[in-house]
């Protein structure tokens, strides 16, 4: 394609077209490292606001390093950056985070691309083991757990929806044993992280408008959106708050997004404080151990890796953990805490057998693929055009998260409809999983045959999808180290569908997408269900619930939403690792504060009730060491080396 440049087009579109043939390999199937680095040349001479060089976190040299720091913080993601910040407001301390990933790309700013992220050096790149009961069309038969490597974590990487979850949810946390964590304790909390800067919602007694994290409808709205919103209008469902007083019903997303581009925990909580001289940030760092004194029980330190060398840095108050529901559980266990059986396996030395530790995996999984093909009220700009409206205009779809234009909570016919807990959650986008083929097949880890029959015929044609999400799950997974090497990724089972209930319960969320489609709205649109059918399951009638239980275990979509690897819970409960004030049964000076710690999985996106958790756990943090009491008085900013002597 040859480009002719005009003496009328300004300098900025002039670049683009330029730069047209290889930017839209940044934006096609199968993109690359090496297209995002194109990508981002454009972004360093075109949008100044997405490189941001005067805020960019300060990461210490190597040579900078302290042998000693009071608090030492493993993993900066959602919860991470939060305590980071918090605790550093306490002048007296000294902090460092540790962090195994790098500093976050200016690519992941653009938010139409967060798909592209997976399976890149962003992305951990867990995979479950494999399993016949799930994840069936997936390479391997092993689902795809994309978890965000470098500042801010998966905040770094994901779709931004901010959803906090039912009151119910932190309701039951508190009646489970865990004072201090009912929805009246933890809301203050969500409001402190937020500043909502959506309109009708600043002046909500539900949401806060002063705290780091903005939160923002999306910059573009694309024309789906009134479709979709006045059809479940038709279907009886209102329009409201979903972080509000009530959750059953439908709305625009809620996202961490400001000024339309990413708002993650690293940009939110890390950035205004990295002038901070007590804090201490060090990127590709892999921590391989927590150092405990054998005896003791008392965590001193930590072992880490970076640039291939090996260091050791002491903790004078605590160690916290908070690389999240996969990681800490491993880091815990590679570290001698965790269930008995599981570390003699592998030869690691028992220091507290904490059967917890791994247990109780809990994940929010979907139903993936439902295409519905349509006849567009609406015209697509080209991808020069998307490209150009976003690099000079600062506007257009790239602005967009396609695949959630309207989301919603609604119950199935298993929920208990006399109370506002809803059980399913539905994502209604304007495009399907039948366009970008590489980008869908490599993020969903699917298999290039069950791609082929699933779509065929239908590739890049025009349709929306609706994607039903179980929040309510009755099935539990587990984590088990695979070996004592802190560099191997650990076994995952995610045991999806081993109650029969959640099956059940996600065939209902299939019925409401067909229901939806047969409102007056969106037959306006000719609306298809995709006819192609999974031949495992072709031998049921389609389109029964028999043949939806079959394909949902063929299409099993995870929402990254991995919980509670390490319990909140009072010490008689056996299989709680943590107490309510997050600190580590049977072990000093150690915390665990990040999703792990959920006793169950709430009803919405992980990340703002994260967030939340970390904010909580930095005032509890702050009243423990404010709050030390010898000889009848309360002693302010004393070390624990000077009170607790450490078996090293």
């Amino acid at each position: 394609m040859d480009i002719v440049p005009d003496r009328n087009t300004p300098l900025p579109q002039l670049i683009v077209k330029w730069a047209y043939t290889g930017i839209r390999l940044a934006l096609s199937p199968g993109a690359t490292i090496g297209y995002f680095a194109f990508f981002e040349l454009l972004i360093l001479l075109l949008r100044p606001d997405i490189v941001d060089k005067d805020n960019r976190v300060r990461i210490v040299p190597a040579e900078e390093l302290a042998g000693q720091y009071d608090f030492v913080i493993i993993g900066a993601g959602a919860a991470g950056a939060v305590l980071a910040n918090r605790l550093t407001e306490n002048t007296n301390w000294t902090v460092l985070l540790l962090e195994a990933g790098g500093d976050e790309r200016l690519i992941t700013a653009i938010p139409a691309l967060s798909y592209s992220f997976v399976n890149t050096d962003m992305d951990w790149q867990f995979k479950t083991e494999p399993s016949t009961n799930y994840c069936r069309g997936m390479v391997n038969n092993q689902c795809q757990w994309t978890a965000g490597k470098g500042l801010g974590g998966t905040t770094g990487i994901n779709t931004f929806l901010y959803i906090r979850g039912n009151r119910r949810d932190y309701d039951n946390w508190r009646d489970l044993g865990n004072s201090g964590w009912g929805y009246d304790d933890v809301l203050p909390y969500f409001k402190k992280a937020e500043n909502m800067s959506i309109p009708e919602l600043r002046e909500s007694p539900y949401h806060g408008t002063s705290g780091p994290l903005t939160v923002e409808y999306l910059k573009y709205e694309h024309p789906m959106t009134e479709y979709f919103l006045n059809a479940t209008l038709e279907m009886g469902y209102s329009q409201l708050d979903i972080n509000g007083k009530t959750q059953i019903g439908f709305h625009r997303p809620q996202t961490t997004i400001r000024n339309g581009l990413r708002c993650s925990t690293a940009r939110a909580y890390l950035r205004p404080v990295t002038g901070r001289k007590n804090l201490h940030i060090s990127t590709n760092s892999l921590v391989s151990k927590i150092l405990i004194g054998e005896t003791s029980k008392t965590a001193y330190g930590v072992e880490f890796v970076r640039e291939n060398m090996r260091y050791t840095v002491r903790a004078r108050k605590e160690v916290i953990l908070s690389a999240g529901a996969l990681l800490s559980p491993q880091l815990m266990m590679l570290s001698g805490i965790g269930p008995k059986e599981n570390l003699e396996e592998v030869g690691v030395k028992v220091i507290h057998d904490s059967p917890g530790v791994g247990q109780n995996l809990q994940d929010h999984v979907g139903v993936g693929g439902l295409a519905f093909l349509l006849d567009p009220p609406y015209n697509t700009p080209s991808t020069l055009t998307q490209i150009t409206d976003f690099l000079v205009k600062k506007e257009g779809q790239l602005y967009d998260i396609p695949d959630v234009d309207l989301l919603g909570f609604v119950n199935s016919r298993c929920a208990n409809s006399s109370i506002d807990f809803p059980d399913l959650q539905l994502y209604l986008g304007s495009t399907a999983l039948n366009t970008n083929s590489e980008t869908v097949k490599r993020a969903f880890g699917l298999s290039d045959n069950f791609y082929a029959t699933l779509y065929k015929n239908i590739i890049d044609k025009d349709a929306y999808g609706v994607v039903p999400s179980l929040i309510h799950p009755k099935s539990r997974g587990y984590i088990k180290l695979r070996d004592n090497n802190s560099s191997h990724l650990p076994m995952i089972n995610a045991n999806y569908f081993e109650h029969p209930d959640d099956l059940e319960t996600l065939v209902d969320g299939v019925s409401f997408a067909f229901n939806l489609s047969q409102t007056p709205t969106m037959k306006k649109l000719n609306p298809r269900l995709n006819p192609n059918l999974i031949p495992e399951c072709a031998y049921l009638n389609f389109p029964s619930r028999d043949y939806w239980r079959c394909y949902t275990r063929f299409f099993s979509w995870t929402f990254y939403h991995f919980t509670s690897t390490c319990k909140m819970g009072p010490a008689d409960d056996k299989m709680a690792v943590v107490d309510s004030g997050l600190r580590v049964h049977g072990v000093n000076r150690l915390r665990i504060v990040d999703a792990s710690v959920m006793p169950n999985v709430p009803s919405g996106n992980t990340n703002a009730p994260t967030i939340m958790i970390a904010e909580k756990a930095a005032d509890l943090i702050k009243q423990d060491w404010n709050s030390i009491i010898s000889g009848g008085c309360k002693i302010s900013n004393v070390r624990a080396s000077e009170i607790i002597s450490p078996e090293l």
